[in-house]
């Protein structure tokens, strides 16, 4: 059986564009998404990266709610150490109200952030330590059975908004298995230790009020194109908006202003390594060639679904590859 379909939308604000052409994109991307059966998207906070528009996972999940109808939407993830569980119980319990039945929660630990954007966003580094006791908190809230006396979420109380706790190490897998929640496993970006913590996972799963059994999401990049001429050459752009991220600074120049032949002598002057590495699980190529190299990739974890990235630059080639990888799965 394969795996379900849903999409990880990193809000990028490619080279000359802005932030509100991003969430137009993001827009027209869901709105596809919801035509052609996707089951849900999700959408990742980050912090002081000048590609990446989706800092507010909130408002844009609300921007985006407002302008579909069914699709599931959702954080994937809010880094609940940057914030209260109080906090996050109530803007969840507000887009429940909004858009009922179709909101996810997914949770994560990192900090989303530099050091000095930690600081910044005022986060102390220890607060991650919390995360397990945070969980359960902010649970409780949405369960409308609070574990601070006196203390509701207003609006969110009794909202049951489903959680999912997001990782890319054994902590993760064990604290979401403990719980009995969904564990989403953030494989496009880090993929070292994902068999080891979808065993652990399901070793440690517990069932729960809101899950029976074990249910695993992996992330995987996809690029796909009408020929693999394309796909390689759209995926040849991403690699280099990678590169430029991580390492445009140690040339002196501004991430956001690196040129294509700049980027290339990133990447053969090491960068290459690091970014493909991150970029392991990756499908690249026709729509029969992305769909057979996600079937082995579910074989390959058993996940029940896999949140996918469309990692093309420009909006038009990801709607494509949105459209071609649904009508080939």
């Amino acid at each position: 059986m394969r795996a379900r379909l849903s999409i990880l939308d990193l809000a990028p604000i490619a080279r000359g564009q802005t932030a509100s052409e991003s969430f137009a994109a993001s827009v027209a991307l869901a709105q596809r998404a919801e035509e052609l059966g996707y089951l849900r998207v999700w959408y990742a906070e980050h912090h002081n990266m000048p590609s990446i528009a989706s800092s507010a996972t909130s408002v844009l999940i609300a921007h985006v709610g407002a302008q579909t109808s069914s699709i599931r939407l959702g954080s994937g993830g809010v880094m609940l150490p940057n914030h209260s569980p109080l906090t996050i119980a109530e803007q969840f319990g507000t887009l429940e109200a909004m858009y009922p039945g179709r909101i996810d929660l997914g949770l994560g630990r990192a900090p989303g952030s530099d050091q000095n954007t930690t600081y910044a966003l005022r986060r102390d580094p220890r607060t991650a330590e919390a995360f397990p006791r945070d969980v359960l908190e902010l649970q409780a809230y949405l369960a409308g059975a609070s574990r601070v006396p006196g203390v509701d979420a207003v609006p969110g109380k009794g909202a049951k908004v489903p959680l999912y706790i997001l990782g890319s190490s054994l902590f993760g897998a064990q604290l979401a298995g403990r719980y009995g929640l969904p564990y989403a496993f953030a494989s496009h970006f880090a993929p070292d230790e994902i068999e080891h913590a979808i065993a652990a996972y399901r070793s440690e799963f517990k069932p729960s009020a809101q899950l029976e059994a074990p249910y695993v999401i992996a992330g995987v990049n996809v690029t796909a194109a009408d020929t693999a001429q394309a796909a390689r050459s759209q995926f040849q752009t991403v690699r280099r908006a990678r590169a430029a991220s991580l390492f445009a600074r140690r040339i002196g120049a501004n991430p956001a202003e690196i040129t294509d032949e700049q980027a290339d002598k990133l990447l053969a002057g090491g960068a290459a390594a690091h970014v493909d590495q991150m970029l392991t699980y990756s499908a690249v190529g026709t729509p029969g060639e992305v769909s057979d190299y996600l079937d082995g990739f579910g074989k390959k974890t058993g996940a029940d679904e896999l949140i996918v990235v469309h990692q093309a630059a420009a909006i038009e080639d990801r709607l494509r590859s949105v459209t071609l990888l649904a009508e080939a799965m």
